[in-house]
């Protein structure tokens, strides 16, 4: 079980060291490749790459008055003049809401007997002659590397909101 110490640790020890060349789907669903290398801390030069996939589903708009909704359960007065004043600015306020999962039983571990920063530069190599544009590298830690993954769906849906929503305007939908 990790800590809270823990998950901050591999928080802020998470980096996408090569990003998806493309983001997210507006209008479907995407299948992200990840490539998460991690360094054994208990040996010298031997480090460990999980390979998996990660399913996106299309993102959903949400409504002010749908999000106030959501904000709005067990909560007292002061909630409900804040969903008031959203509710009332609704054109200043758009929400996308975004959903992954991946499954455990499509992740490849192996581990290479070499440093991590070797490790790393020969995945990225693979990855780009693989030439697949959703797929992303992520250097994190072995203990935390769930964690190292839900930081980079965060950082791929931060990536992808701004051209999600502009396919959205485009469309008539916002």
């Amino acid at each position: 079980m990790l800590t809270p110490d823990d998950i901050q640790y591999a928080l802020e020890n998470t980096r996408v060291v090569r990003a998806p060349q493309h983001r997210l789907a507006t209008f479907g669903t995407s299948l992200l490749s990840y490539y998460l290398v991690t360094e054994d801390m208990d040996s010298v030069n031997r480090s460990r790459v999980r390979e998996g996939q990660i399913h996106a589903e299309r993102p959903q708009i949400m409504t002010p008055a749908y999000f106030a909704k959501l904000m709005l359960e067990g909560f007292g007065d002061k909630a409900q003049e804040y969903a008031e004043a959203i509710s009332a600015n609704a054109q200043e306020f758009t929400f996308l809401k975004y959903g992954f999962w991946f499954k455990k039983t499509e992740i490849r571990t192996y581990e290479v007997h070499e440093s991590v920063e070797f490790v790393t530069e020969k995945v990225i190599s693979e990855v780009e002659r693989l030439n697949n544009p959703l797929a992303g590298v992520i250097h994190g830690v072995d203990d935390g590397w769930e964690i190292c993954l839900v930081k980079f769906m965060i950082d791929v849906i931060n990536e992808s909101k701004r051209g999600n929503l502009g396919d959205f305007r485009d469309h008539g939908m916002l």
